[in-house]
């Protein structure tokens, strides 16, 4: 019976074949890392977005990438640190800002999404002489905070609850300030402070 005829030899030892495989992988290796230093400024630039925000009354333009929040960006690009992250998930009303004088959650609005709006921190209440704004003064008549940390957040969204007309009474601006937490229950002593704040505007 005649013999099948195998595969034809084609002169290379198992020695020399994974001498010749790897010398092919390094090249290619090389040629990939020369592509990614040749992309990286271009994927750089494509993974971010210049925006510009009026924040506490001044021009900011910077760049962000996509899944920045406003948040993010106000502490991390601009220094403005008064703003503070709690639970990152709308919770706690820490980040609180106004976002074209109404009150949101920072750590929920992606910053690109903002792009054009006005903005005002903790930081932007004060007055150029550094005189305090009244909900600020009340917060500290009425010792409204101990430790601090959801003060920022609290105040902006008092000024929010007062200018959205929602502090007619206690039990109401009870119910509008309850997305701010404050874990240390200075509850009574914030109300005061709203209620402090709201008799003077309508004097």
């Amino acid at each position: 019976m005649p013999k099948t005829p195998g595969p034809p030899h084609l002169g290379l030892s198992r020695r020399s074949l994974l001498g010749t495989s790897g010398a092919v992988g390094a090249g290619l290796g090389l040629a990939g890392s020369a592509d990614a230093q040749q992309t990286g400024p271009e994927l750089a630039a494509f993974n971010t977005a210049q925006i510009t925000l009026n924040v506490n009354g001044k021009r900011r333009t910077l760049n962000v990438e996509p899944r920045t929040t406003l948040v993010e960006a106000l502490r991390d690009d601009m220094g403005l640190t008064g703003t503070k992250i709690g639970c990152n998930q709308g919770q706690c009303g820490a980040c609180t800002v106004l976002l074209n004088g109404r009150r949101m959650n920072s750590c929920l609005i992606l910053a690109i999404t903002a792009d054009g709006a006005e903005v005002v921190t903790i930081e932007g209440l004060a007055d150029p002489a550094g005189r305090l704004h009244p909900m600020q003064e009340a917060f500290a008549e009425h010792d409204a905070f101990q430790c601090g940390y959801c003060t920022p957040g609290q105040i902006l969204s008092a000024i929010g609850c007062i200018d959205e007309g929602h502090a007619k009474s206690a039990a109401e601006i009870r119910e509008y300030m309850s997305g701010n937490l404050c874990r240390c229950g200075a509850y009574p002593n914030i109300v005061a402070a709203i209620e402090t704040v709201r008799d003077g505007q309508e004097g």
